[in-house]
């Protein structure tokens, strides 16, 4: 209990807390606006519900769509809390749990009805683009979401534990996830809606992959320089970034040199490079984009530095 006090007053669970709820006002926009009143149908738990209430229906037995809602996402969060980990299941829980008021609070500050044009069915008026809008204002808020280890619940959950057992990127989880349910809507929807639906899962997958690659991009840097000792030093000492240090030989000169490596964020690498520059260090440089790290990276700048005796 103690713990669990203590995180409560620490500034990572407000910086994430307050995250969470941005990212969150940004999803139950897209919704608001975009979806509800075009009446977009995706790969969604919502869309899963719908199938299964009219395939009960069909059985005889009545049970209203929301009933159905509750009862799956209470079980993917229990499935999320097992699977993933006590703290996206409790992030997860709470960001579920505003969608609601902050759909409400959307519709208070702004309702829809008043951006719709006279003759339009729609804010955009045309169904594609209110999917290309929904797909990229909700992929935004899935991104910063999914960068905290939290989700906006339901087909990101499942999305999520695909990512982790089968390693696939998180963009192309949401996508299978997210065409998995689409297609259990043929017993129901005309093939159309269905279509639309798994072209708009689609095109949220490339879009959550998208922005996830800019928010982790790193840049893994590959220098060649007589003065790599002074470089090394500088990467560890001032950026506080490891590195690796490889002997290479020239196929051309046949001349043996030391080759630095290390993965830098944007930032990072601008420095070095303005030291390189500034200190008109002679160097053969190569630099590529990295989107994922896993293992020993520290996300945080000034890390401390573990000193051997």
């Amino acid at each position: 209990m103690k713990d669990i006090l203590r995180y409560l007053t620490t500034f990572k669970f407000w910086k994430e807390l307050f995250i969470m709820t941005i990212g969150m006002m940004i999803a139950a926009a897209a919704v608001y606006y975009f979806m509800i009143p075009s009446k977009l149908v995706l790969g969604s738990i919502s869309g899963l519900s719908i199938v299964v209430s009219n395939l009960l229906g069909m059985a005889g037995i009545t049970v209203k769509v929301s009933v159905v809602v509750m009862a799956i996402n209470a079980i993917l969060l229990i499935m999320a809390w097992i699977l993933i980990g006590k703290e996206f299941g409790a992030k997860t829980v709470y960001t579920a749990m505003i969608l609601g008021p902050l759909l409400e609070f959307w519709e208070k500050v702004l309702p829809y009805e008043k951006l719709i044009e006279p003759g339009m069915n729609s804010v955009m008026g045309e169904p594609l683009l209110d999917l290309l809008c929904f797909v990229l204002v909700v992929s935004i808020s899935q991104t910063i979401l999914f960068h905290i280890n939290a989700s906006t619940g339901g087909l990101d959950i499942l999305a999520k534990i695909v990512n982790k057992y089968l390693h696939f990127d998180i963009g192309v989880s949401v996508t299978v996830a997210g065409a998995i349910i689409c297609c259990t809507a043929f017993t129901i929807n005309p093939f159309r809606m269905v279509v639309t639906g798994l072209v708009g899962t689609w095109m949220n997958g490339l879009a959550i992959d998208y922005f996830t690659a800019s928010i982790n991009k790193r840049k893994r840097v590959c220098i060649i320089s007589k003065d790599y000792e002074r470089l090394r030093k500088y990467i560890i000492e001032t950026l506080n970034r490891g590195c690796s240090l490889y002997e290479v030989k020239g196929g051309y000169s046949q001349d043996v040199n030391v080759e630095i490596q290390a993965l830098l964020t944007q930032e990072e690498f601008s420095n070095l490079m303005n030291l390189i520059r500034n200190e008109k260090i002679q160097a053969f440089i190569t630099a590529g984009n990295v989107s994922e790290i896993y293992g020993l990276w520290n996300n945080e700048k000034h890390h401390k530095r573990i000193k051997g005796s």
